[in-house]
């Protein structure tokens, strides 16, 4: 049946994207639709109808997220999961999130032509504002759903001094009710994420999915250099305590960590501020933003622990005074080892080449992983772009994922997914 059918899920697929993209802010480079933008509050409607037209019950819960229900044979059983999301970050493109949602509707779709009725629900959900936002905080409807939403969290201010409670009151929500979740407060059965690569190891191995191990840990630090203001024309070189150099050479120490990294780690600084905007002044307060990344808690930890005293070494030796502000962004998360073998083995039966892959980027499986045993397929991105514009993934690659979803779901449904002693 799915085979018969997969010309119209490539047409549906295309359509879905092309669609949703349009949603996009006109002022903004790319397609760029953020969390609480007039863009993406009109998307919303557009997902949710999508969502129905496929027979799913809709409603969209106190955390924003849009659920759609197909019943199952039985309704009290633990409900089978699925979905991601449809914002971007600033400037982004047109496939990240966007793919495991209409993927998903797609996916419920081919369940009710082919005349399967699952044991079970299936849920269908487009989580509120997965991607970095302006308040630095990622994954708001799943950390919701999973009550991991904090009254600290909702003081968060962007830039203009707005907070996130009131983004939320303001987007026709009540931050004091977001964890008031009913599906998410029950059992859930499994809950599987389809999404794109957002790196080239699919693509260079030429193989159409990949089953995910783990979603990478994320360590975030913000150094701040304290040296000293002097005349740049009269201060000699050797006399000088200059914040940048101490935090130039923390972007290199940072770097060479990220080289000197086990498969899978990576680090990066992304952004050095001075506080003097004068061109003939010394610096003397920087502040430089970085992050490493792995799915190696033990390397995580070190490299924290090494970056530090590197770092602070070199400023010591240039004279600068440095300190540190480290925040953890999401620990390691291990997909369900149960999971990824009902994926690969729903792959193989439907003759689908894949590896076991790790993810680098978060996800909304992240928080589901305390909800349910959580797994994710992955599809690839072509040249492994993506929160940019040239982020692509071909819309038989969608199908393909799709179609290793459907499986998914089909085999999970019939699995029992309790942990053994």
């Amino acid at each position: 049946m799915l085979q018969s059918t997969s010309l119209e899920t490539v047409e549906r697929l295309g359509t879905g994207v092309a669609e949703l993209s349009g949603f996009a802010d006109g002022d903004r480079p790319g397609w760029t639709r953020e969390v609480f933008s007039e863009p993406y509050r009109a998307s919303r409607t557009w997902t949710a109808d999508r969502m129905r037209q496929v027979g799913l019950e809709v409603h969209i819960d106190a955390a924003g997220n849009i659920v759609g229900r197909l019943a199952g044979r039985e309704p009290s059983a633990p409900a089978l999961v699925t979905g991601s999301h449809t914002d971007t970050v600033d400037g982004g493109g047109r496939f990240d999130g966007i793919v495991g949602v209409l993927g998903s509707i797609e996916a419920a779709r081919l369940l009710q032509e082919s005349g399967t009725q699952l044991e079970r629900d299936l849920l269908v959900v487009d989580f509120l504002g997965e991607e970095s936002n302006v308040f630095g905080l990622s994954c708001l409807g799943s950390r919701c759903a999973a009550q991991e939403m904090t009254p600290e969290d909702l003081e968060r201010r962007d830039y203009r001094g707005v907070s996130l409670g009131r983004a939320y009151t303001d987007f026709g929500l009540d931050p004091s009710t977001l964890s008031d979740v009913p599906w998410a407060k029950r059992p859930l059965h499994a809950f599987v994420e389809l999404h794109i690569e957002q790196g080239p190891t699919l693509e260079k191995r030429g193989l159409p999915l990949g089953v995910v191990t783990a979603i990478t840990g994320i360590e975030r630090f913000i150094a701040t250099f304290a040296g000293s203001a002097d005349h740049a024309g009269t201060t000699s070189m050797e006399d000088r305590r200059d914040a940048m150099i101490a935090a130039a050479e923390a972007v290199l120490a940072v770097r060479a960590e990220g080289c000197g990294a086990p498969t899978h780690g990576v680090a990066t600084s992304t952004r050095v501020e001075s506080e003097s905007r004068s061109p003939n002044v010394v610096p003397s307060l920087v502040r430089m933003y970085s992050e490493v990344r792995s799915v190696d808690s033990s390397w995580l930890s070190g490299v924290k622990a090494r970056l530090t005293a590197e770092i602070a070494a070199k400023a010591t030796d240039l004279g600068v005074d440095v300190g540190f502000e480290w925040s953890t962004d999401n620990t390691v998360v291990q997909a369900d080892r149960g999971v990824q073998d009902v994926a690969g083995a729903a792959a193989d039966a439907l003759g689908l080449p894949w590896m076991p892959i790790p993810s680098g980027a978060t996800h909304d499986a992240v928080h589901m992983a305390s909800l349910a045993p959580m797994g994710m397929l992955f599809i690839p991105s072509k040249n492994g772009k993506s929160h940019c514009p040239e982020e692509w993934s071909s819309t038989e690659d969608i199908a393909t994922g799709v179609s290793a979803l459907v499986a998914t779901l089909r085999r999970l449904d019939g699995t029992d997914t309790r942990p053994t002693d």
